[in-house]
């Protein structure tokens, strides 16, 4: 499931993608016949993905990240599905390691603010460590 539409720019700390999928009939994360505000996590996952893909050393094993945590959530809307146009989905990787990645992040339509937070990534969690492999 992609619901992301384009990656506007990006550098090493940043990335800045647009999505329409959020007003789309057919949206897998539809429940009820709305989107929630909340599913803009996976939005914002999404884009943080994107933007690890886009930093990856070409010649570099594929690695997968999972979300760990989401904290300092704030929903400023309670659904993302009646709004016009495009959303603007922003990360910044704050921090992080060949392990775990800190991002903030932020969804945004016409200027406002819709949700935002901080999210922790773990890389290939389920690949054994080699500091604890015989």
């Amino acid at each position: 499931m992609c619901l992301l539409d384009s990656a506007v720019a990006w550098d090493d700390a940043h990335i800045h993608c647009r999505a329409a999928s959020h007003a789309a009939q057919d949206n897998p994360l539809r429940a009820d016949g709305r989107l929630g505000a909340a599913t803009g996590i996976e939005y914002a996952a999404q884009a943080m993905a994107l933007h690890g893909a886009l930093l990856a050393s070409p010649d570099g094993a594929a690695r997968q990240g999972y979300l760990a945590s989401v904290r300092k959530l704030q929903l400023h809307t309670t659904r993302l599905d009646d709004l016009p146009g495009q959303i603007d989905i922003r990360a910044e990787r704050l921090s992080g390691d060949s392990g775990t990645i800190l991002y903030q992040f932020r969804l945004e339509h016409a200027g406002r603010t819709l949700l935002e937070g901080r999210a922790v990534v773990v890389m290939d969690a389920d690949r054994p460590s080699l500091e604890h492999s015989a």
